[in-house]
């Protein structure tokens, strides 16, 4: 048998379907076993010697679900079905527009923000006074969303949205990751900021269990695919009712004095795509003009490039006329961050 007859036998059969199939297919007819997948598995290889590196002895198990989580209780990760192969991966993309975790960048952030919950709840570090005075009441109810203050300097960066102002679990685990991160030099980067004292305090803890053996290590897979009797399409159902609760009228205000509808006449410019083709510039002039810090000005503008795409908002007159209205509404933006803007995100 040669290798591509190999590799044809290992391909599902609904790996073929279109899209409106595969939505008809339930989870658990997709028979999601173990990542198998290249990227993947050296993601979670990676994972486990940076653990290791730090003398925490602890490699947690992986499944599939829905999505990335790390359940209370169990110190292991589930990490989302669109993940475990190429095509649910591109019905992602066109079903959610972005894939989390779809480049061995933001992959490993992810699995370092999951990895500290499971760390957190294997050595059961949120009961120590250590863990609640620095990051709050750890039982609080979470949210159905955020509101973050885009100027704060009272929690680390990591994940998009600002997830760290999410929930003090959020939080322990946004400085756990950066914590865990080999090259985030996060006492230089943080000097000054609050946060700081947080990543000190994580120093504290982990050298508290450093070459320790976990003394919770439940190997439960909760939510497992393997038993999901949801279809793609109701689940990506949920997904939508779900971003509807979003509030981004705060950016939204901002946008409406330098973007409007399509004109009935004459060429004109989508405001996504001069914004997106521009960001590296338009970034550079945020923290400029603004004394805002890059990944804040950077979130800001993505966040405004998918509120002008949702919106189909569009530039009016000419090419160069078109960047200068991007260039004033991007410093409006990043000043009205720095003075702390309110953004709402859904949990």
């Amino acid at each position: 048998m040669s290798r591509a007859e190999r590799r044809g036998r290992r391909t599902p059969a609904w790996a073929r379907d279109t899209d409106a199939r595969l939505l008809r297919r339930r989870f658990r007819d997709l028979h999601l076993g173990l990542p198998q997948r290249a990227p993947l598995r050296r993601a979670i290889t990676r994972l486990h010697r940076e653990l290791d590196a730090a003398g925490i002895s602890l490699q947690p198990h992986v499944w599939f679900s829905e999505e990335w989580f790390s359940p209370d209780g169990v110190p292991g990760i589930a990490i989302p079905f669109y993940l475990a192969h190429p095509r649910l991966e591109r019905l992602e993309r066109r079903m959610a527009r972005t894939v989390e975790g779809g480049n061995s960048t933001s992959l490993l952030r992810i699995l370092r923000h999951e990895v500290g919950h499971a760390v957190d709840t294997a050595y059961r570090l949120r009961r120590r006074k250590l863990w609640r005075d620095t990051f709050g009441p750890p039982r609080a109810p979470y949210p159905d969303r955020y509101a973050v203050d885009t100027g704060s300097r009272e929690y680390v960066q990591h994940l998009d949205g600002w997830y760290a102002q999410a929930h003090p679990a959020e939080d322990f685990a946004e400085t756990f990751a950066v914590w865990l991160s080999p090259r985030s030099g996060w006492r230089k980067k943080y000097a000054g900021w609050p946060a700081l004292a947080k990543l000190e305090a994580m120093q504290s803890m982990m050298t508290s269990i450093r070459e320790r053996d976990p003394p919770v290590r439940s190997a439960t897979r909760i939510e497992s695919v393997a038993a999901n009797e949801l279809t793609l399409g109701e689940y990506y159902r949920q997904i939508l009712v779900r971003r509807v609760h979003c509030d981004f009228s705060a950016i939204d205000r901002l946008l409406g004095r330098a973007f409007g509808g399509k004109p009935r006449e004459g060429r004109a410019s989508r405001a996504d795509t001069l914004l997106r083709a521009r960001r590296v510039e338009l970034v550079g002039l945020a923290t400029q003009r603004s004394e805002i810090d890059a990944y804040s000005a950077g979130q800001l503008l993505d966040l405004a490039i998918e509120r002008c795409r949702e919106r189909q908002l569009w530039l009016k007159g000419s090419r160069p006329e078109c960047v200068q209205h991007a260039r004033a509404m991007v410093v409006r933006l990043a000043r009205a961050g720095r003075r702390g803007i309110k953004v709402g995100f859904a949990l």
